[in-house]
Order: C-alpha cells, then structure tokens, then sequence
C-alpha cells in the first residue's frame, strides 16, 4: 500500500552565485518512513534540508510540506529539526531548555519522557555548556521530537557520537518511527542508512542520481566480494583484468570485481594454498561509491 506524501520538493532550482545548489531537485517525503538522503560533502542535503524548512526559498520549483509553504506557522509546529549546528543558550539547563522547547508544541511528550528518548535523563540539571559534544548531541535529539512531531528532520545526528551512543539513537528512531513520526535523516555513514531508511535517494550535484530501498540502491551496481586467506601480492591481483579493487586485512585477502567466476578460476590458479573463500555481493558502500564516482566522471 503506498504511503501517505508529506511534502517534499518539486523541481527545486538554487543557486548561489556561479554555484548550482540544487538542480531540479524532486524529493518526497511519505509517512510512516525513514527517508535517508545520501550524498558526498557539497551534494546538496543542507541545502535540500533548508528549502524543506523554509529558511530559504527556492528560486524555482515548489516546496512544500503538510499542504503548506514550510513557513507556514501550521507546518512548523509538525516539524522537528536537528541540523548539525544549533545556536541554543548555553547557560540552561537540559531541563530548561526541553521544557522551553516543548511549550512550542501543542501535544508535547513529558520533558522527563523525551529526555528518557534520548539518553539525557540524567543530564537534566546539567548546563548546555558543562555537556561533552556527544551529550549535547543528544540534547540536540531531544529538542527535535519532544514536540510529538509528526516529521522530524536529523541531518548528520550521530556525529560526535561513540558506539553505544549511536546504537542508542538507532533504538530511539526506531520508536519514533513506530510512534507514526516520519524521519529524513543525511548522514555519511552508510551502515546508519542501512540500518534505517525504509528508502534512500542519492544526491549529487544537486540532483537525484537514484532511489529506493538500500536493497534496491545495493542491486543497482553488480559487485561481488571475494574475501579469502592467501599471500598474493596485493598489487598484483589489483592489476588483475576485472578487478575494481584489492585489500589487504591482516593474511586475508579482498577482492572487489564484476566477474567473480573468472577471477576465482584466476586465483585457486595462482595460489594453491588458498583457504577461507567466501564470496558475496556488495552492498550500499560500493553502490554509493560507483554511482556518484559515475556522475562524477559524466560531468568533468
């Protein structure tokens, strides 16, 4: 059953100066999702993330969200925003500046519910400014849904953040998302989309360069993998005929190629002590990487 459309934007054309932001962009966000937007520094997610929230218009093509302008007040209070930079007091306390944020909202969640959400329950009385860069991240989470808001927008949420913390957040968004919030969310790690989105678009140049699941994105470039224990020469299998690229990891050896068949026969050939072979398809890193490298190349 296809999803409810929130919004989104329609042919979008920004410049700025000789630089083409946005180039046609069409983006739409649908209920009930993760959508995550993945692109290389300069792509156009910031960008595409203010035309989104009406801090800047486009100079042409549509945006729009909840059948409003994304300036309309009406819009705003269904929104909530962490953009990488936050200018917040930093003289308040994580308590103070939930409570502020949550009087904006006509159906907030609890400030201690909110905090729970985000890992900084036992943060409250702490001042912004006394907080590591990873804890204020999370503050910056708890600002962005204790709204109850129905689309939420966390462009590159778990920078900063370690390894629990980030998982954290994951479990967080998850119930969100089961909770009816829908989420667009950028980020530059790939097993974050992965983990996530229920559909991802690539962006580039400032224009859609593919769209889908990441089963969909992973399958739109055929690669296998070949992992296997052998002491070739790294070199000399990456100047192999079909293969894209050779690494090595400790006495295992990997192996990125179009053709996985040949390049099997190719190495029980040249090694015969080669043990530990495991091949499988690649996913949306190696995806990611071809389809913008290809764009790249189209447009120098």
């Amino acid at each position: 059953m296809a999803r409810q459309s929130l919004g989104g934007l329609e042919n979008v054309v920004k410049t700025y100066g000789k630089i083409r932001a946005l180039d046609g962009l069409t983006l739409e966000l649908r209920a009930g999702e993760v959508l995550a937007v993945l692109g290389a520094n300069g792509a156009g997610k910031s960008t595409a993330i203010a035309q989104l929230l009406g801090l800047s218009l486009p100079d042409s093509g549509r945006a729009e969200l909840f059948g409003e302008s994304p300036q309309a007040l009406v819009a705003r209070r269904q929104v909530g925003v962490m953009l990488q930079s936050a200018g917040i007091p930093p003289t308040n306390t994580v308590r103070e500046l939930i409570h502020l944020t949550c009087s904006y909202y006509a159906d907030p969640l609890e400030v201690d519910e909110a905090a729970r959400m985000a890992g900084v329950d036992a943060l409250l009385n702490r001042r912004y400014a006394a907080l590591s860069g990873g804890q204020q991240r999370r503050v910056q989470f708890a600002l962005a849904i204790c709204g109850r808001p129905k689309l939420v927008f966390l462009d590159e949420p778990t920078t900063g953040l370690d390894i629990d913390a980030r998982q954290s957040l994951w479990r967080a968004i998850r119930q969100l998302v089961d909770n009816g919030t829908s989420v667009l969310l950028t980020t530059h790690y790939l097993e974050e989309a992965e983990a996530l989105a229920n559909r991802i678009v690539v962006v580039d140049h400032g224009k859609v360069l593919a769209e889908g699941t990441p089963r969909e994105i992973a399958s739109r470039v055929a690669r296998s993998r070949i992992r296997c224990l052998s002491a070739l020469d790294v070199e000399t299998v990456a100047a192999w005929a079909g293969v894209e690229s050779a690494v090595r990891e400790g006495a295992r050896l990997q192996i990125v190629c179009e053709t996985p068949e040949a390049i099997l026969r190719r190495l029980l050939d040249a090694d015969d002590a080669l043990s530990g072979l495991e091949v499988s398809a690649t996913g949306l890193a190696e995806a990611f990487l071809a389809l913008t490298q290809n764009d790249t190349e189209e447009t120098t």
